[in-house]
This record gives C-alpha cells, structure tokens and sequence, in this order.
C-alpha cells in the first residue's frame, strides 16, 4: 500500500530536473504536445474518412510530413537544451568533470555551428520557394509555408545548444 508522501517509483525519482534557462524549456515541451495532438487528430480523422467512405483527405499525408519535421526539430532543440542529444556515453561520460565538461561544451558548440548553418542555408531554399512561386505537390499550397520552418526551428536549436555551452563554461 502506498501513502501521498511516499518516494514515487525508483524510474521517476531516477529523473533529474531541468537545468534552468533564459527561455522556458516548456516552450518545447508545449510545442510537443500540440503538435503530437494534430497528428493523432488528423490521422483519426483521416481513418475515420477512409472507413465510412472509401475515400481520404488529400492534405493529411503532406500535412503530417510536415508535421513530424517539425516534431523532429522541436524534440530536437529540446533535447540540446537537456544536454541528452545522441553522443557515445562512454566518451562523454567518463574521466574526469573537467574533461566531461569540455566534451559537453565541444559538442554543444558543434550543434551550433552545425545548425546555424542549417539555418543560413535553408534561409536561401525558402526564398527560392517563394520567388519561384513553388507550391506543394499535395494540395498546392506555397510550398515556403513547409519550408520556413526550417530556419526558424534551426535558429531555435543553435539558440538551445548555445545556452547549453555557456551553461558549461560557467559550471565550477
């Protein structure tokens, strides 16, 4: 039997809280959550369609494409301002914390190159969608609609993974 003031499960209590930052990592988390409820409203809807009807919505497979990159981003910038991007443990978390450290901030500094990167160079794809008039192969919307986010959730992680190497650096 369980009482209110008990340790929750060794799982949950195992978990460590977020570092704190300048912009509020439930931002992210927010972003998440709708973005995930749209997928799983539209592809319900889209279920729902084909089953009664035989037919589907036309715009939800472009649609939740789009979606899911935008998911991918946001998780993303998430999990660089949590410091758990993809790494090999076994490097990163062994020596000393001063080696540690340095490694945490090499990487963090990598992830801002290379997406600040990204986003300068995304920035021209964007233009030439929209100064071409491209539109999308699905529903034949201006394809720039899809493609500025990649820029702006770019600049959100090199933003991210910046916070993260000053957040290094002043560490003791």
């Amino acid at each position: 039997m369980t009482h209110l003031h008990e340790q929750p499960p060794a799982e949950a209590a195992s978990e460590e809280p977020d570092e704190a930052t300048r912009v509020p990592l439930k931002i992210e988390d927010w972003l998440t959550v709708i973005v995930m409820g749209l997928l799983s409203l539209i592809t319900f809807a889209n279920v729902l369609v084909r089953y009664f009807t035989d037919q589907s919505f036309a715009w939800t497979e472009e649609f939740s494409v789009f979606l899911m990159i935008v998911l991918a981003l946001v998780a993303g910038s998430a999990s660089v301002a949590r410091n758990r991007q993809i790494r090999i443990e076994y490097f990163a978390d062994s020596g000393s914390e001063k080696r540690q450290r340095a490694l945490a901030r090499f990487g963090a500094l990598m992830v801002f190159l290379l997406f600040a990167l990204i986003a300068v160079l995304s920035v021209r794809v964007v233009w030439d969608d929209f100064r071409f008039g491209e539109t999308s192969p699905g529903i034949g919307v201006p394809q720039w609609w899809y493609t500025i986010w990649l820029p702006v959730l770019s600049v959100a992680i090199s933003g991210r993974a910046l916070g993260l190497f000053i957040r290094r650096g002043r560490q003791p």
